[in-house]
């Protein structure tokens, strides 16, 4: 990671490319969803059809991408992968909310993060059938559109709405429901989306006191992440270190700390 400030040049142009590319592909998702796709959607054809539009989703993506900057490197949810040689990495999911967008519940979005030396310096995240556009530069803020976002002030954590998500393998997910369990008589109430980069954003447009959750991808959180960080959110994992797969944490000062300290208590990282 670097303590240079993000030359706004390249920022400027990085996030123009995030925001085309994001919208390039929301548009495809949603006008390429079949209309009966969730009829069927305990059948492998659903689930089949929603993998190709995932998997054309980011080939639209990193295509415009390389054709616009072909020295950069990729690291996407469907499989891009490369190094790239120019040290800017984008971090991309083409789809995060798949089981929403299977059943047609408006919550997903593409999220598209790009990063230099670890560091994310632009974060677009694009909701088509919410009609919404996130995005974030390092030190410039956050916006929905041209809304400037900021968190809600702090509640007591008893009075917190929280988000969070749950894994699909059993054992794990048994072990998420038993840690929201014990949370719930702690907060408000507990809310789950369905996609990690809109619940971030959701932090970040104050909507949400706060979110946390388990087994998340860099593709998931990269953008999001950065979101809510521009919006007054601190954003974390396990005691001392960065969000990741082990833990991911997002709210405001005040929230934040408390909440760890319970996910902590609990054992919110282990089965």
């Amino acid at each position: 990671m670097t303590d240079a400030p993000p030359d706004p040049a390249l920022t400027g142009e990085l996030l123009d490319l995030a925001l085309e590319a994001a919208r390039r592909a929301g548009a495809l998702l949603r006008d390429g969803r079949p209309d009966d796709l969730a009829v069927a959607a305990t059948k492998s054809s659903p689930i089949d059809v929603v993998t190709e539009m995932d998997i054309a989703a980011e080939k639209l993506i990193t295509g415009y991408l390389a054709e616009r900057r072909p020295d950069d490197g990729f690291l996407g949810e469907e499989g891009a992968s490369s190094a790239g040689s120019s040290g800017i990495r984008w971090v991309i999911d083409p789809l995060d909310g798949t089981v929403n967008y299977l059943y047609g519940l408006p919550t997903w979005a593409v999220s598209i993060a790009a990063e230099r030396d670890g560091e994310t310096l632009v974060g677009v995240v694009e909701a088509p059938m919410r009609g919404e556009t996130f995005r974030a530069v390092l030190g410039g803020g956050a916006f929905l559109g041209d809304r400037r976002l900021a968190t809600r002030p702090a509640p007591p954590l008893e009075h917190a709405l929280v988000s969070t998500g749950f894994n699909y393998v059993t054992t794990v997910r048994t072990h998420q429901a038993d840690i929201a369990q014990r949370l719930i008589p702690r907060l408000r109430d507990i809310r789950r989306g369905g996609s990690a980069a809109v619940d971030l954003c959701d932090v970040a447009a104050g909507r949400l006191d706060g979110y946390y959750e388990r087994g998340l991808h860099p593709w998931d959180l990269a953008a999001g992440a950065l979101i809510a960080r521009e919006a007054g959110a601190r954003t974390g994992g396990r005691p001392g270190t960065p969000p990741g797969f082990d833990l991911t944490v997002a709210a405001p000062p005040g929230v934040f700390e408390p909440l760890l300290e319970l996910l902590e208590e609990y054992g919110a990282w282990h089965d």
